[in-house]
């Protein structure tokens, strides 16, 4: 039996929550074209004959602007600490970035096997491919280089079996059957926070965070609350949309994610709440479930 500890890190939107779900199967974190969706440590659990590997997918490391920020970072960077291995994942179309090198200068001096993913291979040429390893290769020491694109799940078993290679415990910490660490209260606000990224304009959905005030669970139905955290009146009008109409699409589109999940019939309500100002508020941070002090 061999197990280990997996960290995800990188700079936002290069993919390491659609890696890990592909990874895993399962969709347990949240996905969208826009930066910084995860905000929360999202833990995966691969199991397979004679291996466990627990993911952690942490948010994308960036210039904090606010306090949530400032606190996303240090948890992100502190989970390169007490893993087996860290997955730098980094976007090989748009190529190496600042924000790359500034990630990789934090790695100097881990014990942690580092891998470099690069991926989105699918939108490259085998040149360019090349170009993007020579580009990288000589800025760390990196155990290995692997080439994926999460999204069409190409080279991914290839990744897994190089991980094995660095695994170091010998030990299961889950139950086979378990994918994921996180509650079923929090897949479901999250799911209701995807649907709010596709649906709304960029700069809208960064001040928006949402929290399961109802979850229960009946014979036939579970029901559900959801309360939307917004910072501003004018966003929150947004969110609501013209009598209602984006909050209603944005309930029937996380149903279906929700009801796929619990496996039986989702009866979901959802309110928008104003909060000014709570991503700069430690007593919000708090109540919201960002409460490590030490990272704010």
């Amino acid at each position: 039996m061999k197990s280990g500890f997996v960290s995800l890190i990188g700079r936002p939107n290069v993919g390491k929550s659609t890696l890990l779900n592909t990874i895993i199967n399962e969709k347990i974190a949240i996905t969208s074209n826009k930066p910084q969706t995860t905000r929360n440590i999202i833990q995966g659990i691969y199991n397979e004959e004679g291996y466990q590997i627990v993911f952690v997918d942490t948010p994308g490391i960036h210039k904090p602007i606010n306090k949530l920020g400032k606190f996303l970072n240090k948890e992100a960077q502190s989970l390169t600490k007490d893993v087996d291995v860290i997955l730098l994942v980094v976007d090989a179309k748009e190529g190496l970035g600042p924000g790359d090198k500034k990630i990789i200068s934090s790695l100097e001096g881990t014990d942690a096997s580092v891998i470099l993913v690069l991926n989105k291979i699918d939108k490259m040429t085998d040149q360019e491919l090349l170009r993007a390893i020579n580009n990288y290769k000589d800025l760390y020491a990196f155990a290995e280089i692997v080439p994926v694109s999460a999204l069409n799940n190409n080279n991914v078993k290839t990744l897994i079996d190089v991980i094995k290679k660095y695994l170091t415990d010998n030990m299961r910490y889950f139950d086979e059957d378990t994918i994921t660490t996180n509650t079923l209260s929090f897949l479901v606000s999250e799911f209701v926070r995807e649907k709010i990224f596709r649906l709304t304009e960029e700069e809208i959905p960064h001040s928006i965070t949402c929290i399961t005030s109802k979850y229960e669970d009946k014979k036939n139905i579970v029901n559900i609350t959801v309360d939307i955290i917004v910072d501003r009146d004018s966003i929150k009008k947004i969110v609501i949309g013209k009598q209602g109409s984006l909050l209603k699409e944005v309930g029937i589109e996380a149903r279906k994610d929700i009801e796929k999940l619990v496996g039986k019939q989702v009866y979901l309500e959802l309110y928008v709440k104003t909060i000014r100002n709570w991503r700069d508020k430690e007593r919000y941070l708090n109540e919201l479930g960002f409460n490590e002090k030490d990272f704010i």
